[in-house]
């Protein structure tokens, strides 16, 4: 039995749990499936699935090679529609990784209307503030915001956020509005790091007389957190000050709940880019799919950081 074969047979007694199942659903004898999966197993030298009288469950390295198959498959499919012009016959898995913030208030809003154009389609949205392995973890493509390190992934930027330094009206009241950089000796910073017990950054800031320093004033704080939802949630809880996209406060800086500080002193702007892996062909799912995040992101990036 040829391979690919083999992996549609793998898929679908993945997916049903049932051998008998799968082969009903195949048209095919239930040895014939047994056999298949044995010598995919013999091939992989590795267990795919676990049996029991009741279920198939797939093993650790079953879902791995399920997750595989899924994305080969779909690649397939693809090439047999390379020259088509109709994208909306797109189909397979996309697996993207983006921040939180971006994700809840940008992408899944939108995202209805790009799974009606393209029905075939089937996102997997990480939200977190781990930097992923975008190799290693089988990711189509991932959304970053800041400077990138040196990497073998290739980078699609997208623009820059326009950065502010806020605080929510009842810190402010209690402890006075910053009017110079001397003044945030008597404030405190809510500290965000991506790993508890490294050392914050501090205030950071560009001196409009020099604009092309990125400059940094350590301050002290109470709350050191390592997510970008319990660092607002800090702020606004009069914890003290962050610096955060505008994009991503402005309801709070038009409703008066939270109030920008020190506008002269903003932190510079900072990248947004779409990252993925270095293929000789990229997916046409994920040529779409990166062009639609550019277009629902370009109204909250400004073009450059100057």
């Amino acid at each position: 039995m040829k391979l690919l074969e083999s992996m549609q047979i793998y898929l679908r007694v993945a997916e049903q749990g049932s051998f008998t199942a799968a082969a009903d659903g195949l048209g095919l004898s239930r040895a014939s499936v047994s056999s298949a999966i044995q010598q995919l197993e013999s091939l992989l030298g590795t267990r795919l699935l676990h049996r029991t009288t009741r279920s198939v469950q797939m093993t650790q390295d079953g879902q791995v090679f399920y997750e595989r198959c899924q994305d080969l498959l779909a690649d397939m499919d693809e090439l047999q529609n390379l020259f088509r012009e109709d994208i909306s016959e797109l189909h397979g898995r996309l697996r993207v990784d983006m921040p939180l913030p971006i994700a809840r208030d940008v992408v899944i809003p939108r995202l209805p209307e790009f799974l009606r154009q393209h029905p075939g389609l089937e996102v997997e949205l990480s939200s977190t503030d781990r930097f992923v392995d975008v190799v290693r973890e089988g990711f189509d493509c991932v959304l970053r915001v800041g400077t990138l390190e040196d990497s073998s992934l290739i980078a699609r930027p997208l623009g820059y956020y326009r950065m502010v330094s806020c605080a929510s009206t009842e810190y402010l009241a209690e402890h006075g509005t910053p009017k110079s950089l001397d003044d945030l000796v008597e404030h405190r910073l809510v500290h965000y790091v991506l790993t508890l017990g490294s050392r914050p950054a501090g205030f950071e800031y560009v001196d409009p007389e020099r604009p092309e320093e990125e400059l940094s004033l350590p301050m002290r704080g109470a709350v050191t957190v390592n997510n970008t939802e319990a660092y607002l949630e800090a702020c606004i809880a009069g914890l003290g000050i962050i610096q955060v996209p505008e994009a991503g406060v402005h309801p709070y800086l038009q409703s008066g709940e939270l109030e920008e500080i020190l506008p002269e002193y903003r932190p510079a702007p900072m990248p947004v880019s779409l990252l993925y892996a270095n293929r000789r062909h990229l997916p046409k799912r994920v040529q779409v799919f990166m062009a639609w995040m550019a277009e629902i992101m370009k109204p909250r990036l400004i073009d450059s950081p100057g």
